[in-house]
């Protein structure tokens, strides 16, 4: 008698000797398993030997793709993602009805054989011979096994999946090669483990665990003997013999699995009828994939997270190698999101603009010194449906945003003036500052100087005359101030100074030098706003972002994740200097809607030509964030007399919507954490009295009981510094920004800028 091994059936060597004379006696007898005729193939037995002995010998198993969870800062759940839902369990935890239904049905023979179960071959090959097709198989469980890890390694590769199913002698002949190697390898009882953590279920469901929850609501250890029929007989065909969809199909195969488990003593015939008697009681769990599914808002900052991981090196060295890993999945990502901050951020949307709006805004906070992204929010929300959408307009093109960003107003001033600074401008630096002015020509750019061909620029209202030293000006946001800061000090200290503060514009693009620049011309995203903000909380140090802080595998393995790398781009004092001046902005200027009154914090509005923008970005020593306000798609909405949130506004300035959203976003975020101070500078004020021309003048503070400005032209104009942001779209000239200036030149830019 044959020798056996512990596992059940023959040896390894004994089988592979055992299949090689069956296939040679049979002249390819095994084609009948699953082939109508061998002969069609051309395939005779000495080749099938050949190959045979030509198949590798080892079985390469690639890792189970399983759900990735992504977490939160706390460790708390922000969503679920996978190609396929698995989730791995030891055989121990599945239950034994389940372990004896499976086998029942697809291998009754499981332990009393091998690899290959020789008297089912010739079984199913004289039932073929007789019905002239393909009624009957006789894959074993490790046979099927192995055609399982085929699929698995094609993953969702189509061309793959079909070679990994083709029905030819070739595939069958390799198939069970394999099946000799598992069985010598592993045993029963881990190829039956293994063979139900790989099984799909339908519904989405991959391995018996995932399966479990999908149709049942619990775990696979906990299985009734009538749901694991079910569960066992859904495996042959998934959508014939689902559940949800066909419960009387479903209920026949169940009960084809109970009579099977009873014929082959598994169960008595008894317990087999109360089973049979038992109508399908299900409790769907509906499939919860993808950021789509995030909690508090956080769907796009899930899907940066997505996009960090498929895009950074650290995950590995080529784009395909990066989504292998993201797609096999099984990780538990801990990010960088704080629940309270992103909580403060949806609550401050939701009260301050609506999803029907025809208007759109975005926040995102950033914590000073780390890098760390804590919160990511807008008003549209991630998904497919009206007024939703998947585009992160906190981020750059190449992660998911908007595909050139928002002009960002004269939140680009304070790069300016630390680039000023850094020059050796002082702080208490006069300008004449005229209500309008040309463009200064020529003005020094890192290679040959812009000239002039006609552009102007103009401050928000005829009062607003100069002279003006940088504390006021900057407090009142005035044009004319900063155009003549960046012709005195050329355009290239302000670009490098922007690149310091990774300052770029979101399409990818380099930044344009022309002197509109100073004005915020050109498309930025929140989160490029935010951070370079937030190195004025750090006293000049810029730090790269970052939103993961763990990788860990399926199999416990720390991955390595991308760090936040920081360098300094300016000096101390001048980064004191910036802050004493910001503060002066929310203490008495254009953002002082936006001021918090329990701590230190800082900030610039902005509002852009037409009033398609308007901005607030600011920060305290331990915080910072921006908030832009904007149209969302391709045509542009001029901000006046409009409804935001139910609230109606003549104009808006970026002190006026924008500010109070950051006010609520970062009181909430703030709430509970330590209030630290500014290191700040003394600035003087000039000797000059200016009387009362100023009076009332505060622009971004919207407050139109006490008198707005009468202007509708909050900027600089020209379009010669922008160029078209949606080359591919006809837009009338009034619609983009840009076409409100006195000027059709190269000195201007499609956002122009007010306060």
């Amino acid at each position: 008698m044959p020798k056996k091994r512990s596992g059940g059936g023959l040896t390894g060597t004994q089988q592979a000797a055992k299949f090689l004379g069956v296939a040679a006696l049979s002249g390819c007898v095994l084609a009948g398993i699953a082939l109508p005729a061998a002969g069609a193939l051309g395939l005779a037995a000495k080749g099938t030997v050949e190959g045979f002995d030509e198949i590798p010998a080892n079985l390469k198993t690639p890792p189970l793709s399983q759900r990735t969870t992504i977490l939160d800062a706390q460790g708390g759940s922000i969503a679920t993602v996978y190609s396929r839902d698995r989730t791995v369990v030891d055989l121990k935890d599945i239950s034994p009805y389940m372990q004896k239904a499976i086998v029942a049905i697809e291998d009754a023979r499981f332990y009393d054989h091998g690899a290959i179960d020789l008297k089912g071959v010739l079984r199913a090959v004289n039932r073929n011979a007789q019905t002239g097709g393909v009624s009957q198989g006789a894959s074993t469980l490790t046979q099927q096994y192995v055609k399982n890890v085929f699929v698995e390694e094609a993953g969702d590769d189509p061309t793959k999946v079909a070679q990994a199913t083709q029905q030819t002698l070739g595939r069958k002949v390799r198939e069970l090669k394999y099946a000799i190697q598992v069985e010598e390898e592993l045993g029963k009882k881990k190829i039956l483990e293994n063979y139900l953590n790989i099984t799909f279920f339908g519904q989405q469901a991959y391995g018996i665990e995932s399966a479990s929850k999908r149709y049942f609501s619990k775990s696979a250890k906990d299985l009734k003997l009538e749901e694991a029929a079910l569960l066992a007989g859904i495996v042959q065909s998934p959508s014939r013999y689902d559940p949800v969809n066909d419960s009387e199909e479903a209920t026949k195969r169940r009960n084809t699995v109970l009579q099977r488990m009873a014929d082959i003593r598994d169960v008595s015939q008894a317990e087999a009828d109360r089973a049979k008697a038992t109508p399908i009681k299900l409790n769907v769990s509906r499939p919860k994939n993808g950021c789509i599914t995030a909690v508090s808002g956080a769907g796009f900052f899930c899907d940066y997270v997505r996009e960090v991981f498929l895009s950074d090196p650290v995950f590995g060295k080529t784009k395909e190698a990066r989504a292998k890993v993201w797609n096999q999945g099984g990780l538990k990502i801990r990010t960088t999101l704080d629940p309270q901050a992103q909580q403060s951020v949806q609550a401050s949307i939701k009260d301050h603009v609506y999803q029907s709006d025809k208007i759109a805004t975005a926040v995102t906070l950033v914590e000073p010194g780390s890098g760390k992204v804590i919160g990511m929010g807008q008003s549209r929300p991630y998904g497919f449906k009206s007024n939703e959408t998947t585009i992160n307009f906190s981020a750059n093109k190449n992660m998911g945003g908007s595909a050139y960003g928002f002009p960002t107003g004269s939140t680009f001033k304070p790069f300016v003036a630390a680039a000023a600074i850094e020059q050796g401008i002082p702080a208490t630096k006069t300008y004449s500052a005229p209500y309008d002015m040309p463009y200064p020509s020529p003005v020094q750019t890192c290679d040959k100087p812009w000239v002039n061909t006609g552009d102007t620029v103009e401050n928000e209202n005829e009062q607003e005359v100069g002279p003006y030293a940088m504390k006021e000006a900057m407090a009142k946001s005035v044009n004319t101030y900063f155009v003549q800061m960046i012709s005195e000090i050329g355009i290239c200290p302000v670009t490098q100074m922007a690149s310091k503060l990774g300052v770029i514009q979101a399409d990818g693009q380099k930044l344009k030098e022309v002197p509109a620049i100073s004005l915020g011309t050109e498309g930025m995203s929140p989160l490029t706003m935010a951070n370079a903000y937030a190195t004025f909380a750090n006293r000049g140090t810029y730090c790269t972002p970052v939103f993961i802080e763990s990788v860990v595998t399926a199999q416990g393995k720390d991955l390595p994740v991308p760090r936040s790398t920081c360098s300094r781009a300016m000096s101390e004092k001048t980064a004191d200097t910036i802050n004493t001046l910001l503060k002066g902005v929310v203490d008495s200027g254009t953002g002082q809607q936006a001021g918090l009154t329990s701590r230190d914090n800082a900030g610039k509005t902005g509002t852009t030509d037409g009033r398609h923008n308007a901005w607030f970005v600011g920060y305290t020593p331990n915080l910072a964030g921006a908030v832009w306000v904007g149209a969302a798609g391709a045509k542009q909405v001029p901000m006046e007399n409009i409804t935001i949130g139910g609230v109606y506004h003549d104009k808006v300035f970026g002190g006026q919507v924008p500010g109070p959203i950051w006010k609520d976003a970062m009181s909430g975020a703030l709430d509970g954490k330590p209030a630290p101070g500014f290191n700040t500078v003394h600035i003087p004020n000039p000797d000059k009295d200016k009387g009362d021309r100023d009076r009332g003048r505060d622009r971004d503070r919207g407050d139109e009981d006490e008198g707005d400005p009468d202007d509708g032209k909050p900027g600089d104009g020209g379009n010669g510094g922008g160029g078209d942001p949606w080359p591919d779209i006809s837009i009338p000239p009034d619609l983009i920004g840009g076409g409100h200036g006195n000027g059709n030149g190269n000195g201007g830019g499609r956002g122009g800028n007010g306060p």
